[in-house]
């Protein structure tokens, strides 16, 4: 079946009728296709899931597109981003045509489904727009972190969930809260990872959010367990390229303070709350799973 999503994705592209994009889209990595496994796994059956995994996929790289310019990142899952090989104006136009297909392929479900993706999208970018507002300086608020991380990554995945429970006849609202957490659970362990991880896998230097200006929650964990020298210390640092022995300042005091421990408990509360709320399904299980462990 999830071969069935990737010639739909191909098939969406490619209808596009503009062989650039097709080229380059054909360039991206497909990466996880957590939404797209997600909604495959709660609605197995139903003849147009895979359609509309494929929709969500095509509405995320959009995204990832149009974040890789904002960021001016050069990499994408170890590649070259296509900012980096063909410019922003490519990659944002790129991001637009993906949208606007996927929209034009939504308007056929029925319209809760419809609404609540187009819905979600929106969220979606007013996420990356507080991202942007909220890396000018050192935050302190972890709701408005964790807002940040709902409307930026778990909406869509949310999304995603309530609408393939629909399809499939379950309960929708139980299948949201799932996806919700599972949304929020793999950011965090993304913003783990963006500290802990592979740089050689990550495809990018270690520290790289703070760097850039991003307050992740490591960060505001580590924030509330320094005495006041410390937390001046760490605001010092935010924001800026880093130093070596600054670097190690950071790694020493995370682990000292256990703050990689007690980020990723937030994250396994998350799943262990999903999983509460729709029963322990062992294949919706091991999604929560794969997130919790993955290395990059």
């Amino acid at each position: 079946m999830f071969e069935r999503v990737e010639t739909i994705i191909r098939k969406l592209v490619e209808e596009v009728d503009f062989p650039q994009a097709t080229q380059l889209f054909s360039k991206l990595s497909g990466g996880k296709r957590l939404r797209a496994r997600l909604i495959m796994t709660i609605a197995p059956t139903h003849p147009d899931a895979p359609r509309l995994g494929a929709i969500a996929e095509l509405i995320h790289a959009a995204s990832l597109l149009h974040d890789d310019v904002i960021d001016e990142a050069m990499l994408r899952r170890g590649v070259e981003s296509v900012n980096a090989t063909h410019g922003s104006k490519v990659a944002i136009m790129l991001g637009d045509i993906l949208y606007s297909k996927a929209f034009s392929a939504l308007s056929a479900f029925d319209p809760e489904i419809a609404r609540t993706i187009s819905q979600s999208v929106t969220q979606l970018s007013v996420g990356e727009m507080m991202d942007v507002e909220m890396s000018g300086a050192f935050n302190l608020d972890r709701e408005l972190y964790l807002k940040m991380l709902y409307l930026k990554t778990a909406t869509l995945i949310e999304s995603c969930a309530y609408c393939a429970a629909l399809l499939e006849g379950k309960d929708a609202n139980a299948y949201g809260v799932y996806g919700k957490n599972l949304g929020l659970a793999f950011q965090i362990v993304d913003d783990i990872l963006d500290i802990i991880g592979d740089e050689a896998i990550l495809g990018k230097p270690a520290l790289n959010d703070f760097v850039e200006g991003k307050t992740t929650l490591p960060y505001i964990d580590l924030h509330d367990s320094l005495d006041d020298a410390g937390r001046e210390k760490l605001i010092g640092c935010h924001g800026r390229v880093l130093e070596p022995q600054e670097k190690q300042w950071l790694f020493d005091a995370m682990q000292e303070h256990n703050v990689i421990e007690r980020s990723y408990a937030r994250a396994q509360e998350l799943c262990d709350e999903a999983l509460s709320v729709i029963g322990d399904e062992a294949a919706l299980r091991a999604i929560l799973t794969s997130v919790i462990q993955r290395s990059h």
